[in-house]
């Protein structure tokens, strides 16, 4: 049996990450199966989930960080086993994400190299498409913008750029840069879906890793 393929879609906070992610599976139907970083539904992603919502629960970057990559793992051996059982697997943020958005809050000895050494092991996608907006505005007029931690535009900014250099850190030629700047839903998906439906096609039975 040919294995499923690892299709991940990355981006910034309300680049249209969940939107893409949901619609590649509503597109694929039962072949595909969707998870979402972090799980918050797991012991671990539910602190995680503390953390974002909550500004008086206050952790070290350092732990916080290894949180966020502990809950990748957690959920390791599911997306092994279905991917081995020959179903495609979608992910909404992985591995780049916790990266970026440690490396970016510029913590001493939290470099891109500390913060992927936690990840290494972990598969890597068969494609991973980064949806870049380049129109910082358009994130903040969206509904529930600045709820979580995390979603504050100087911050964001740097994450951003750091997103950049974690991708010229880690060697993966299966990294696709997609503007989405003032594009709607329908062209983004039409934009991605060929991509994806390639990839899907591809027979190789090699993973590769992080």
């Amino acid at each position: 049996m040919t294995r499923g393929k690892l299709i991940l879609i990355e981006g910034l906070d309300r680049t249209g990450k969940s939107t893409q992610s949901e619609k590649i599976v509503k597109e694929l139907g039962d072949e595909v199966v969707l998870f979402k970083f972090p799980e918050r539904s797991t012991p671990i992603g539910g602190l995680i989930n503390q953390y974002l919502t909550d500004r008086s629960f206050d952790l070290p970057p350092q732990s916080i960080h290894l949180l966020f990559s502990a809950n990748r793992w957690e959920v390791n051996a599911k997306i092994r086993s279905l991917l081995e059982s020959g179903k495609h697997v979608v992910l909404d943020r992985y591995v780049y994400s916790g990266v970026a958005y440690s490396a970016a809050k510029q913590i001493p000895g939290m470099d891109i190299s500390w913060c992927l050494n936690p990840d290494k092991g972990l598969v890597k996608p068969d494609l991973t498409l980064f949806l870049s907006n380049q129109d910082s505005s358009s994130l903040q007029d969206r509904d529930g913008y600045g709820e979580e931690r995390y979603e504050k535009a100087a911050f964001q900014k740097k994450v951003r750029e750091t997103f950049f250099q974690v991708f010229d850190a880690i060697p993966d030629d299966n990294v696709v840069i997609v503007d989405v700047t003032g594009k709607s839903i329908e062209q983004v998906f039409d934009t991605i879906m060929p991509l994806v439906r390639k990839v899907l096609g591809n027979n190789s039975e090699d993973y590769l890793y992080f």
